[in-house]
């Protein structure tokens, strides 16, 4: 990773132990040692638990993020297990992840912290996924996903607003979500009964199986699994007392728009 200092164009690479960094000039390549930031450090810096496992990545990443005004650095992780026991142990405000950990994957570690330690905000972090990578890690309870291709300035930034409760995600993948709900919104049905079997969640999926959609088409639309899909879809079709989508689509109707008594 590739490390820029704010408003100078310099790159960073880091060296030693001590947090210092080398200032390469173009011109006459002259090198400077930068011994770390004098400014004054806010009263509250966010703790930042970094797992990746390339020691070499670890390293930039903690000394490029120590050279960032407000970041501690408590620990760091190898693999999945570790960063698992290191969040629930510290409960730091961030975690900065790579996708691709050893022993346990960070999007299943990343579902583990969320789950033990909810205040815990995840970020992943990685060279560019296929968007469904991009889509497991949020539906896993990430709050971002950034790009290791990003200025150390522009993570200090998204991992701030993560930190104020924001969410850090691409352009395009904030474009991509925004459509899916357009989508959605203009083929679910909207209008549930009071009372019902079903929960929220079979509601949503059956609006869908309305509006004549596969269950590949309403796992991308509902972020699920196919799987998941599947097991909702039986789900449905057993609390509607029915075998077949066309037999739960007349149900729905029904139970939306129920006749005299």
């Amino acid at each position: 990773m590739t490390t820029r200092g704010a408003g100078d164009g310099r790159t960073l690479r880091p060296v030693g132990n001590g947090g210092g960094a080398v200032d390469e000039r173009a011109s006459g390549g002259r090198r400077l040692h930068l011994a770390g930031r004098q400014e004054a450090q806010p009263a509250q810096r966010l703790r930042v638990i970094v797992a990746d496992p390339d020691p070499l990545a670890r390293r930039a990443i903690r000394e490029a993020l120590l050279l960032e005004p407000g970041f501690v650095v408590p620990a760091e992780a190898k693999d999945g297990f570790e960063v698992v026991e290191l969040a629930v142990h510290y409960r730091p405000e961030l975690v900065l992840m790579e996708v691709a950990l050893p022993l346990l994957d960070g999007i299943a570690a990343c579902s583990q912290i969320v789950s033990r330690a909810p205040l815990v905000r995840v970020v992943m972090f990685s060279v560019p996924q296929e968007r469904e990578t991009e889509l497991r890690a949020l539906r896993a309870g990430a709050s971002g996903f950034l790009s290791k291709s990003m200025s150390i300035d522009s993570v200090g930034r998204a991992l701030r607003a993560v930190a104020g409760g924001e969410a850090a995600v691409s352009r395009s993948l904030t474009s991509y979500l925004i459509e899916q709900l357009r989508y959605t919104a203009e083929n679910g049905r909207g209008m549930r009964p009071v009372k019902s079997p079903l929960t929220t969640r079979e509601w949503e999926v059956l609006d869908l199986i309305c509006a004549g959609d596969s269950t590949r088409d309403i796992s991308t639309k509902l972020f699920l699994s196919e799987d998941t899909v599947y097991s909702h879809t039986k789900s449905i079709l057993r609390k509607l007392g029915v075998h077949s989508r066309a037999e739960a689509v007349a149900a729905a109707s029904r139970l939306r728009h129920p006749g005299p008594a």
